[in-house]
């Protein structure tokens, strides 16, 4: 079963995860993290499959994907 880590100090909520995730387990958090931005928390329902998209298309390589 796969899931991802996001570094909420390195996310600046850009949103481009949320939008390739094909499962939606992505999301723009309530949270500010310390650089003052709403950062992307990822909802573990045990349905990522591992895909990696969200890593490939992060910017500031926030994401890591665990298989």
């Amino acid at each position: 079963m796969a899931r991802i880590e996001i570094h909420q100090t390195l996310c600046k909520g850009c949103a481009l995860c949320t939008t390739l995730c094909p499962e939606e387990l992505i999301k723009i958090g309530k949270q500010i993290n310390e650089n003052g931005y709403f950062y992307a928390v990822f909802t573990d329902n045990g349905a990522c499959k591992g895909c990696a998209l969200c890593a490939k298309i992060c910017p500031d390589v926030a994401i890591e994907v665990w298989k």
